[in-house]
Parts: structure tokens; sequence; C-alpha cells
């Protein structure tokens, strides 16, 4: 849209879109001033009905009579009756002798409008405020028309225009005195604001669009129409103001808003929104402030949204710096007291800039804008802590504002700009620190939040010593406030500010060091963290750590997922894992440091991660375990068939008796039963799982030998100890015994059939060890030995009958029963003499 003076068919077309704005801001202005009217009106009907209670019920006080004995009333009564017939007698003479006077006229009764409905909504109140709104909308079309016929020229459409205005301001006066219109102060109202807003769009007419006057004369007279609707506005009221809002408002896009430029737009939207921010202060009226406050940013977005980044946006961005900082200010001091409701101007003001910063490449302007406003926002938040969530907000916005500059191919000033909005919101968060954990907030995002964010989008600006040292100063005014806080043990401010003192240092630290130490500075700061809860006794505290755990854990995800797989490739068969695992070196420098500081304070303090010591203990204690385990897999390094067949089962049988001896000592120890536990289950899950189902050296070719019959009776050692694993324990005997029958018959090399003499073996091995149960359960008085040597009694006769004499013939299956007979005689015999054995005498209770 480029004017008024526009005459070409194909810009004709702009007005109509034009009018659909305005029509649309019409709307919203009167649906605004009705709802505020609504709620006048609500109120004064409630006040009015509180008012009639009151006065029923001063009247009922002074009409009822005060308790009086019997006697006197009665007399009360008698006296009254004659006092009336004695006024009554003198009433009726008096009329007899007097001239008939005439009747006095009844008061004019006062314009009062009836009780709030649809009715009187619709037909009484609405219609005289479209009504306002028509006549302006009449002025400012007939303008219009004017110019799009040619029938008037600039001079004369302003001066035509200027008398409308000041008509409706005469006619608001009139109204006011005329009998038949003076009660009803709505007439007034409307004129006078009518009036109002078509004098601004006059002016701006005049000034902006013909050049009819010079900018200082517009100004002045700017003042005086300002100066005006103030004056009317106090002398009509509400209504008035909300008339002068919407035309003053309105009359620029009704007009044309780029015909002049957008400058002497921003010009006249300022001084028109610092007139009504005056007024509302003067009257109290918080809803015109908020309502100026809205109008004015949103023909801000407008605006931004219709330039698309095309110029003028320096001179956009001064003005939502001025407005928001100015409605900021307003709100309160005309009687707002809703926090969110003063909270918003500032607010879209910060987000309207950061919007703006790209169109003018993050340059010293943008940051300039958004710094003095964030400025503002602090000494608003110094003054009154309903700012502070703002504060709060514009950190917030900062952080996003950087991150989009840094990101752009122009950075322009943001690392300057950046730089500074840090130093301002952590020198006033530092400074007002003892008012509360909002402030406290506002220094640890303002250190940390920028220094981070640059770093981690730009880390070119600067080297990584440069990098170090910035942190480093971040760290230390972090960790201020964590000292200051140090005897709050409670406070959430505490851990908050060791949490953001301990981060930054982490990534100081790691600057000078060469790629893959991480796990270094993690090792340090956990331990630090450690210490200083142990020093300030704060619960929350001690579980801060875990974090610095995890982190090393997440650093290290690559090789623990390697581990992972080689383990689960030996679980599913492979005879070659260690080609999956990394290097042992690069696990070391990734996470060793870390688990091996985790681990060293759960031994050495009983307090060491709080809360969440068990998950420490389980995370540190999986890691220490994958780690022995990698380290335990390199002397060997099963990476060939030929390694495999030579060392295969010497490692699996280490790793296992290793488990179980572990396990075991702690439990004979009585120190970490759940550990121990753990311990002793590995070690025999795996003992079943590899050396006697998957991989058994019966079946797969590897250089057991004795080992074998050692491995397992060694297993069955630990086992017969222990209480709890008998059954085991005995399990695994047999298997021992049978091993050793194999190793006989086969040598080192387990693989191969089984023949009849190493079959008879079994039979032989099996009987001798079942003897030798019986025996010790005998002679121990061991009831579970006994059992034991009978169960494998029994299944050793059932193999000898079963199995073995199917493969002997003639002298030797006699010999074999022979001696089995014999042999089960023998026991038979021994075994019923020791349970014929009369049970030993209790001994005598000592005498006493």
């Amino acid at each position: 849209m480029r004017g008024l003076c526009a005459t070409s068919p194909p810009e004709r077309a702009k007005p109509g879109v034009m009018t659909a704005y305005a029509f649309l801001l019409l709307a919203v202005a009167a649906a605004t001033a009705f709802a505020v009217l609504k709620r006048r009106i609500d109120r004064l009907e409630r006040d009015l009905q509180a008012l009639e209670v009151r006065i029923a019920r001063l009247d009922g006080r002074a009409q009822a009579p005060a308790p009086r004995p019997v006697a006197s009333v009665r007399t009360t009564i008698e006296s009254e009756a004659a006092r009336a017939r004695a006024v009554e007698a003198e009433t009726s003479m008096v009329r007899e002798d007097a001239p008939t006077a005439a009747p006095p006229a009844p008061p004019s009764p006062a314009f009062t409008l009836p009780r709030l409905s649809f009715e009187t909504l619709v037909g009484g109140r609405l219609p005289i405020w479209i009504g306002g709104i028509a006549l302006v909308l009449a002025g400012f079309f007939l303008v219009r028309y004017s110019i799009e016929q040619g029938l008037l020229g600039p001079a004369a459409r302003t001066f035509i225009a200027a008398l409308f205005g000041l008509a409706l301001v005469a006619a608001s006066e009139a109204v006011r005195r005329l009998p038949a219109t003076r009660d009803d102060a709505r007439l007034g109202q409307v004129f006078a604001g009518a009036g109002i807003a078509s004098l601004y769009g006059t002016l701006y007419m005049a000034a902006a669009l013909y050049h009819l006057i010079a900018p200082l004369t517009a100004f002045g007279a700017v003042v005086l129409v300002t100066l005006g609707a103030m004056g009317l506005s106090l002398r009509h009221g509400p209504p008035t103001a909300i008339m002068a809002l919407a035309g003053g408002f309105l009359a620029p896009l009704v007009a044309g808003f780029d015909a002049a430029g957008i400058a002497p737009l921003l010009v006249y939207l300022g001084l028109f929104g610092a007139a009504l921010f005056g007024l509302a202060v003067h009257r109290r009226w918080g809803w015109l402030a908020l309502a100026a406050s809205v109008a004015g940013l949103a023909w801000t977005q407008f605006l931004i949204a219709v330039l698309d980044g095309r110029g003028n946006l320096s001179a956009i961005g001064l003005y939502t710096m001025l407005l928001a900082g100015g409605a900021s200010a307003a709100l309160p001091a005309a009687g707002l007291r809703n926090r969110w409701l003063r909270l918003a101007p500032l607010l879209v003001g910060l987000l309207q800039l950061v919007a703006i910063a790209p169109g003018l490449d993050f340059g010293p302007l943008a940051w300039s804008f958004y710094l003095v406003l964030a400025a503002a926002t602090l000494v608003l938040a110094w003054r009154d802590a309903v700012y502070l969530p703002g504060a709060l907000a514009a950190v917030a916005l900062l952080l996003a504002l950087e991150g989009l500059g840094l990101t752009a191919m122009n950075r322009g000033a943001t690392p300057v700009g950046a730089l500074v909005a840090a130093l301002l919101f952590t020198g006033a968060g530092q400074a007002l620190a003892g008012r509360g954990r909002q402030w406290i907030a506002l220094a640890l995002l303002g250190a940390g939040g920028p220094v981070l964010v640059a770093h981690l989008l730009a880390p070119t600006l600067l080297p990584p010593l440069g990098w170090g040292l910035l942190e480093l100063g971040a760290t230390l005014a972090c960790a201020r406030l964590a000292w200051m806080l140090r005897s709050d043990a409670d406070d959430p401010a505490l851990t908050a500010a060791t949490l953001a003192s301990a981060l930054l240092l982490t990534v100081a630290l790691a600057q000078p060091l060469p790629h893959g130490w991480l796990s270094l500075p993690l090792a340090l700061v956990l331990g630090g963290l450690a210490l200083w809860a142990r020093q300030v006794r704060a619960p929350s505290l001690f579980a801060l750590p875990l974090l610095w755990l995890l982190a090393a854990l997440i650093a290290a995800a690559l090789p623990l997922l390697d581990i992972a797989s080689a383990i689960f490739a030996s679980l599913t068969g492979d005879r070659l894992p260690y080609r999956e695992l990394p290097l042992f070196a690069d696990l070391l420098r990734v996470l060793a440091l870390p688990v091996a500081a985790a681990l060293a304070f759960l031994v050495a303090d009983p307090r060491a991660f709080g809360r969440t010591r068990r998950a420490a203990a389980i995370l540190a204690g999986t890691s220490a375990v994958l780690l022995l385990y990698t380290l335990a897999k390199q002397p060997l390094a099963i990476a060939t068939p030929e390694r495999f067949l030579a060392w295969g089962f010497v490692e699996r049988a280490l790793f296992t008796q290793a488990a179980l001896a572990a396990g075991w000592a702690l439990l004979r120890a009585a120190r970490l039963p759940r550990l121990a536990r753990a311990l002793l289950l590995l070690g025999l899950a795996r003992l079943t799982w590899f050396d006697l189902v998957l991989l058994n050296p019966a079946f797969v070719a590897q250089q057991a030998g004795p080992l074998l019959a050692a491995h397992l009776a060694l297993a069955a050692f630990w086992c017969w100890t222990l209480p709890r694993l008998r059954v085991p324990a005995a399990l695994l005997s047999i298997a021992a015994a049978l091993a050793a029958i194999r190793w006989t018959a086969h040598g080192t090399l387990l693989t191969g059939p089984i023949g009849s003499l190493e079959n008879g073996g079994y039979s032989a091995a099996l009987l001798l060890l079942a003897l030798a149960w019986l025996g010790r359960g005998i002679a121990a008085g061991r009831h579970d030995l006994r059992l034991a040597g009978l169960g494998l009694l029994t299944l050793t006769t059932c193999k000898v009958f079963l199995v073995d004499a199917a493969a002997l013939d003639g002298l030797l299956r006699i010999l074999s029963f022979l001696g089995l007979g014999v042999a089960l005689i023998a026991i038979g015999w021994a075994y019923s003499r020791f349970l014929a054995r009369p049970a030993a005498a209790p001994e005598p209770p000592p005498v006493t």
C-alpha cells in the first residue's frame, strides 16, 4: 500500500485489504471495550444492591419500636388515638375554610439504565458504542472516497478531517449540557472518543502522508491532541479512553501504514502509547495500560511479519525496546497487580527482539536493543520481585539468541554481545544472591550458560587453553555461590551451585588434555564432589558423583559395546571372542580412572553416593568386572584356532576358579555377602555352561587332560565347605571322578569314543566314591554324606546291571557280577551294623 493518493485500479484493491484489517481490529477493540464496560457495570450493580440492602437494614432498625411494658403500651396507644382524632378534627376545619390548592408536580425521573439483560444490552447499550465506531469509520472512509474520486486536494482533505474531529468533540460537550441527553453520560463519551481518534488520524495524514506541516509542528499538535484526549478522558471516563485508544491505533492502518514510511509511523505509535500510559498512571487505569501495551506490541508483530526482514527493522527494534520497558514500568504504576499480566509485555518484547536479530545480521544494534531491555528487566526485578521470572526468561532467550547468532553464516556481534550479557546477568545475580534462590539461579545461568553454548556451537572461536581459562572463570563464579551456601545443607540452591561448578570445572580441565583423556577430569571432579559432600554433609550432595560416573560410562560407550559384543559371542559358542574386544589401553584411558575412584569411595566411606549408593555400586562393580575380564584376556590372547586348542580350557578354568575363590573368601570372611553370592553363582554358571555344555572337552578338542578333573575337584571343594552348596558339591565330585577316568583313557585330548575298559572304570570310580561318602558319613555322623553315598551306590548298581553287563561276555561278566555282589553284601552288612548301634546316652545334668 503506497498511500491515499493512489488512483490506478490495481492500487485501489489495496484499500479493501486495509479495510478488512481495520474492521478486524475494530471488532477486537469493540469486544475489548464491551468486556471492560460489562465488568464495570456488573461491579456497579453489585455495589448498588449492597447499598440497597444496607439502607433497608437501617430503615428497619429506625422503624422497629423498643420493647416496653404492657401497661405503658396501652397508655401510649390510647394517647396516640386521642391525638390522632384531635389532629383529624383540626384538619377537617382547615379544609373547610381554606381554598383548594393544586397538587405539587412530581419530580422528573433521572435517566437510569434497566438491569443488564440481552434486551438492554443489544437494544440500549451496544448501539451507542457501535455508533461511535461507525462515526470514526465514516470520517475515514469519507476522506478516502474523496481521494479516490479526486474531489479534494491534500490540504482540503486534512482540513475536512480536522473539522470532523473537532465537531465530534464539540458534540460531546453539547450532549453533556442538553437537558434531553445530559443524563446519559454514554453519549458524551462516544462523541469524545470518536473525535479524539479522528484528530489523531488527521495529524498522521497531515504530517506523514502529505507533509503539510513540519515535524516539529506535528509533534506539538500530537502533544496538544494527547492533552485534549487526557482531559476528555478525565471528564468523560474510561469509555472515552477506549475510543481514543482504538481510533489512535487504527488510524494508520486505515490510512495506509507504509505510505509515509515505517519510522514516522513508529514515532506516532510511540507518542500515542506514551500518552495512554500517562493517562493510565494518572487515573490508575491498569486495563488501559495493558490494552495500550497489547496494541503497541501487536503493531510491532504486524510490521515484523509484513516487512519480513526488509529494512526498518532497527526502528522496529528500538520501538519494541522502548514500548516493552515503558509498559513494564507503567503497568504497576497504573494499579495492575496480576504478576503475569505485568510480565507479559516484557517477555513479548524480548521475544520480538530475538526474532528481529537475524534481520539485523546479529549486529551491534540488535544486541544493544536486547541488552538494554535485559538490563531494564534486571532493574525492575531488583525493585520488585514480581519481575524475577522475567529476568530468568531473559537468560533463556539470551541462550536462544546466542545459539541463533553462532550458527548463522554471519555471526555479527554475537560473541561480544553474549559475553556482555553473561557479565550482566552474572553480576546482578552475584550481587543480589542473598535475596533468594531465583537470583542464584540467574547468576548460575548467566555464568555457565553462554560459555557452554558458545563452546558447543562455535569451538573455533578460541583455542582450547582460552576456552579452559574462560570456563575456569565461570567455575569460580559458581563456586563462590556454593561456598556462600555451604551452611544451608537442605537448600536446593547449594546443589545447583555445586552441580554447575562441577560441570564447568570438568569442561575446563578437559581442554588442555589430549583427545580421549576425558576420564581424567571426570575422575578428579568425581573425587572432589565426594570430598565436598563429606565436608558440607548435605544429603543431596552425596548423590552427585553418580552423575560423573554415568558420564564416564557414556564416554566409554563404544569400548563397552565392544566388550558386550565379545561376551555375547562367547556365550553363543564363539571360540575366539578375543577378536571382538577393544584395545585394553584405550579402555584403561577412557574408563579405568573414574571406576577406580568410585570404588575407592564406596569402600572407604559408607556415606558415599548417598541414596544412590546401590546403583553406584552396581555400575562401578560391573564396569570393574568388565575391565578385569578384558585384562584377563590379554596374556593368552586367544585369537586363532591353534591358540584355542592349546590354551582355551586353561583360560576358562582360571576365570571360573577366580570367581569361585573370590566368592568363597568373601563368604568365609562375612564381608559383602551379596557380591560373594553373585561371584559364586557366576563361577558355577560359567563352569556349567562353558565346561560341561557348550565347550565340553569331551566333545570340543582342547588341551584339557588332568586339568578338567582338577578343575572340577577344586570347584567341588569350594562348594563342600559351604553349607548351602552340598548338592552342587556332590555333582561336581562325580564329574571330577568321571573326568579323571576320561583322562586316564584318552590323555590330554579328551575327545573320542568310550571303550569297554573306560566304561568299567567309570563304574569302579563311582563305586569307590560312594564307599568314600558312606565311610565319611558313618565316621563323622554326616547324614547328608550317607544319603549321597547310598544314592550314588544305587545309581552305580543300576549302571552295572543295565549298561556294563550288556557289554561283557563270559568270564568278565561273571567276575564283575561276583565282585559287585560281594561288595554290596559287605556294604549292607556294615551299614546295618551302623544302624543297629545304640544311640549315645545323654550326659546327666551337672550337680549344683
